[in-house]
């Protein structure tokens, strides 16, 4: 059998639950749908943080944010580590990367031989450069109650980025004959929740409230009641959860059909069964499932990814896996797969027995960790200038483990939180300060604890905040070029608040 090509696709901000292989009756993922039944769906992926940076550079290179040192969306991966990339490189593959990859600083490649699509914010943090931004949809890409307010029919620039990437895609595999490794990044299905007209009416009327209800404040963690507050996500009106919701079930229609395109060209040209095709995201999408949205918590809309896995050449097809695992160790079984490099210090581990055998000895166990900068350095924000929105008195230091049917959420400075997923899939019963299970949660609160110090951590996020001060600095007095970059042409973005009904 000759070297099997990869095609590795990774959206951004794909709720898990939101496909149709996995148990949602509305949406329609048929691409992905199919690619389940050519491969093995893990239905207990998690992200290693759940925001986009860190998550991203957790996936490429194996390591977690405090071993990589990435937390934040302004820090940058040191170019010095080893990727994916370069270990596939050194396998004799020439690695593409087509669309976003979300990094910041000088290196834009970090072991691609090419990129073909850039991302659209500026390579070098506090560059004068214009910060092209969404026009009409200003902020509605953070986690801000405008990105709920100004929700509906309209027209999203990430769309039309993920177009370009599409095309991009399709034009290399119809043109490649040697085995290939293309990653591909889309925006999809990140807010804005503005959706194509077609693809809004095709779900209007049809997308279900949440099924997890908001509640009153004083219900939430002391914590997540200081970030609704901070969002003003404190209430949300059931026209603005309608529309959003709406437009985000049209947002993952859209991008799978996209997907489906450049699937097609692998079918037309016979290559399906000797491609390894993965699928995931960063990071999910909450929704207003528990009143909250966006990502940036560790709850299981949010923390959790879609994964599957297809190779009908290697693998088994038209299975689901229920062991919980790392987002990375699909990028071990890549490797393995293709008998690259092990990178040295990933965390990941190679499915590749356990897909041939599920039944096989697993280690159900993963980490996820959020650390945010404190809030004196509030007003230095590497994307806009201005106040963070992450940003905290003291920093934030949370972490979470899920070990077995047990999930683990450390706030520090709070109390933790504990959850018996198995009885309580959407952790509506936090047993924290029940003493029937104190033995589970100091054991898992040590867990957490282990080589991870949240005390330290704040030190060594305060000193990297200085030293990206003063690179923000002189990128504004230097000016430097972009490596790459794509067109995020403000006039691209715009909605219609009289949406339709």
């Amino acid at each position: 059998m000759t070297k099997p090509n990869i095609l590795y696709i990774q959206s951004d901000q794909h709720n898990p639950y939101i496909m149709g292989n996995n148990g949602d009756q509305i949406i329609d993922t048929s691409t992905l749908d199919d690619l389940a039944k050519r491969g093995s769906t893990f239905t207990n992926a998690y992200c290693a943080s759940p925001i986009c940076v860190p998550s991203r550079t957790s996936v490429i290179t194996g390591l977690l944010p405090h071993e990589s040192e990435v937390w934040t969306n302004d820090q940058i991966l040191n170019s010095a580590i080893p990727t994916y990339a370069h270990s596939l490189g050194s396998n004799g593959y020439k690695p593409v990367q087509i669309g976003r990859m979300h990094f910041n600083g000088i290196d834009q490649y970090h072991g691609f031989s090419n990129r073909l699509v850039g991302d659209h914010g500026r390579n070098h943090l506090g560059s004068p450069k214009p910060a092209k931004t969404h026009g009409d949809l200003h902020s509605t890409a953070g986690p801000s109650r405008e990105s709920l307010q100004f929700s509906g029919v309209g027209q999203n620039a990430y769309q039309i980025h993920d177009q370009v990437v599409t095309d991009e895609a399709i034009n290399y595999l119809r043109n490649i004959d040697e085995p290939f490794a293309i990653s591909i990044g889309l925006m999809l299905p990140h807010q804005p929740f503005i959706a194509d007209e077609k693809f809004y009416k095709k779900y209007l009327g049809k997308v279900d409230k949440p099924r997890i209800p908001s509640e009153e404040l004083s219900s939430y963690h002391p914590y997540i009641q200081w970030w609704k507050m901070r969002t003003g996500i404190k209430e949300v009106t059931e026209d603005e959860i309608i529309r959003c919701r709406t437009a985000y079930y049209a947002l993952v229609d859209q991008m799978d059909k996209l997907i489906g395109n450049i699937i097609e060209v692998l079918a037309d040209k016979k290559l399906l069964d000797n491609t390894i095709i993965i699928y995931t995201s960063d990071h999910g999408e909450q929704l207003g499932e528990n009143g909250l949205w966006w990502k940036q918590t560790f709850y299981e809309n949010s923390v959790k990814v879609p994964a599957i896995i297809s190779w009908p050449d290697g693998l088994p097809s038209d299975q689901s896996i229920d062991s919980v695992i790392n987002q990375y160790d699909l990028i071990a079984t890549m490797l393995d797969a293709t008998n690259s490099k092990k990178l040295p210090r990933s965390n990941g581990k190679s499915l590749m027995e356990h897909i041939k055998n599920p039944k096989s000895k697993w280690k159900n166990l993963a980490f996820s960790e959020y650390c945010m900068d404190d809030s004196d350095f509030g007003a230095f924000s590497g994307n806009l200038g201005g106040e963070d929105i992450h940003a905290k008195s003291g920093g934030v230091q949370n972490r979470m483990v899920r070990s077995d049917n047990w999930k683990l959420i450390y706030y520090h400075g709070y109390e933790s939180e504990l959850f018996d997923l198995d009885k309580d899939p959407y952790e509506k019963n936090n047993l924290s300060s029940d003493k029937k299970y104190l033995n589970i949660k100091e054991n898992l609160e040590k867990l957490v604890l282990k080589d991870w110090n949240p005390t330290s951590i704040a030190k060594k996020m305060r000193i990297l905040k200085q030293e990206q001060k003063l690179q923000f600095d002189w990128a504004n007095q230097t000016d430097p070029d972009d490596t790459l970059r794509w067109d995020l042409d403000p006039k691209r973005d715009s909605t219609r608040l009289d949406s339709i009904n």
